[in-house]
């Protein structure tokens, strides 16, 4: 008679993964203006936004990050240091001024699509634990948002239709 021996099947338990999202507000103000353009060609491709004077957005940023839900905190990643970590690196940065003066936007249109990008490079490589930047979102409207994946990954910008101040 032969015995059969079973062989237990190992199933590998898989961390859950989990998106969180935080929303942030700031204000800033910005021209769209392009040297390189004549006057009318910068009022044709920018509009009311190509303002001398400039205009301001009471921006809304949302920050998702992705990873695993601790076994400790049952948490992505801690609220409170991803606040500290926006408060410092961002909203500190831009709150109430000019983006048109800020050393990023140097060689580039402060638009709120260049924005998402900056606000990505300053933030993608922050310590969060074992959580990742996945997504930024600013909301520079009621009609007007841009959202940013990353260079390596599905980068994305979506506006509605026209700007609006």
């Amino acid at each position: 008679m032969t015995t059969l021996v079973q062989t237990p099947i190992v199933v590998p338990v898989r961390t859950p993964v989990v998106h969180f999202s935080r929303r942030y507000h700031f204000s800033s103000s910005h021209r769209l203006h392009v040297d390189a353009l004549t006057a009318i060609q910068n009022q044709e491709t920018f509009g009311k936004c190509n303002n001398p004077h400039g205009h301001g957005h009471n921006y809304v940023l949302e920050v998702t990050v992705r990873g695993p839900v601790s076994a400790e905190s049952g948490m992505v990643v801690n609220m409170v240091d991803l606040d500290g970590l926006v408060q410092e690196r961002v909203i500190t940065r831009f709150d109430l001024e000019n983006l048109n003066f800020d050393p990023a936007f140097a060689v580039s249109v402060p638009s709120t699509e260049n924005l998402c990008r900056v606000a990505w490079q300053i933030l993608q490589d922050a310590s969060l634990g074992t959580a990742r930047l996945e997504r930024l979102r600013i909301e520079e409207t009621s009609n007007n948002s841009f959202e940013y994946t990353g260079e390596t990954g599905s980068s994305a910008t979506h506006a509605a239709a026209g700007r609006e101040n």
